[in-house]
């Protein structure tokens, strides 16, 4: 009982330090990460998730399920760690409901974040979803909507993820948060170019409409957008440009175009580093008049968009060494964490 009580002042403390910082700064954190995979181990005969159930190929089980949620607990409070406070919007893909949602939420180490859920059970073939955690201490949620996928020539049985949509106020400014995961480069990238350009250009539409209805909103897209930022999906149909001083008012900012020209990415394939992983900013946030929310970044950093490679999240050794260590390579259970690596930006006054 006494140890119980030390662990719990001691998780309290950390925490204190954590909010406390936030406050003084007026910093807040905004993450999008691909969490890959995460299934809860029941059968849902409405979904095709029979390789993630006990008795399936992966043998997916409860023992695997709560090493996973062990290893996103990890992860998130790590970036809430190294930026001393816990992200106030956290996008995620890759979920197959509510429940897996607020298991994450529940982790010990992320309690005191309070983290609310915005989701929307989606027509995904496999059942996974796209979704939002918040902070309602400092995101104060006003409403949200999930906006079905119109994709120009897609197939008429064609299933993908909703847009999900969330809007309200940080610091008394209005938001706008949206979150997609893109149609896959299955079958190859030039032949499926089309949903994923014709999914982009949807999402430009919704934010122009908004910054038409209220033009000091904030506008934030995230996602796992399976293309980079300079292909044409990201760089012209959604609008994302990659220079922050020559913005129009209805343009995007890419604060991860640059990081790709220079080599970053978040996965890689065949000892390629993509960046299909991006948060992109309004013009009102890239250059944000004095004493509103803007994008910002820490004194002598080179970047507006920060990849957290901490390395617990990376493969050690054999084939695969030195990328992001997943949950399973195949059917080889490897109690990883994603292929992929989360991206965050920050804001601040």
């Amino acid at each position: 009982m006494k140890r119980n009580i030390f662990v719990l002042t001691l998780l309290a403390a950390m925490v204190l330090s954590i909010g406390s910082a936030a406050a003084q700064s007026k910093r807040y954190t905004v993450l999008f990460y691909n969490v890959e995979n995460l299934f809860d181990t029941i059968q849902d005969p409405t979904i095709y998730d029979t390789e993630f159930i006990p008795t399936g190929v992966k043998e997916w089980n409860s023992a695997k399920y709560h090493k996973k949620l062990d290893n996103l607990e990890r992860l998130f409070y790590s970036v809430a760690q190294s930026n001393k406070a816990y992200p106030t919007v956290i996008g995620v893909s890759e979920v197959e409901n509510r429940n897996v949602l607020e298991d994450i939420a529940s982790m010990p180490k992320l309690l005191p974040a309070n983290y609310q859920i915005c989701h929307y059970d989606g027509p995904d073939a496999r059942g996974v979803d796209v979704a939002f955690f918040y902070r309602p201490d400092q995101f104060k949620y006003e409403g949200s909507e999930s906006i079905k996928a119109n994709i120009p020539g897609a197939r008429a049985n064609f299933r993908t993820r909703d847009l999900l949509t969330m809007w309200g106020k940080i610091d008394g400014e209005d938001c706008f948060f949206l979150v997609s995961h893109w149609p896959s480069r299955r079958g190859g990238q030039s032949s499926s170019a089309f949903l994923r350009e014709g999914l982009a250009a949807q999402i430009k539409g919704i934010c122009d409409s908004v910054r038409t209805a209220k033009p000091a909103t904030k506008i934030f897209v995230m996602g796992d957008f399976n293309d980079d930022p300079g292909d044409k999906s990201v760089s012209e149909d959604l609008g994302a440009k990659l220079k922050k001083n020559k913005l129009e008012e209805m343009d995007l900012f890419n604060p991860y175009w640059q990081m790709h020209k220079d080599g970053y990415g978040t996965l890689v394939y065949n000892d390629l580093w993509n960046l299909f992983d991006n948060i992109v900013v309004s013009s009102n946030v890239a250059n944000a008049p004095k004493g509103t929310l803007q994008l910002w970044k820490p004194s002598g950093a080179k970047y507006y968009g920060n990849i957290f490679k901490a390395d617990f999240l990376f493969q050690k050794e054999g084939q695969y060494k030195g990328y992001p260590l997943r949950t399973y390579v195949g059917n080889n259970f490897q109690n990883g964490w994603s292929d992929h690596l989360p991206v965050y930006i920050f804001i601040a006054k």
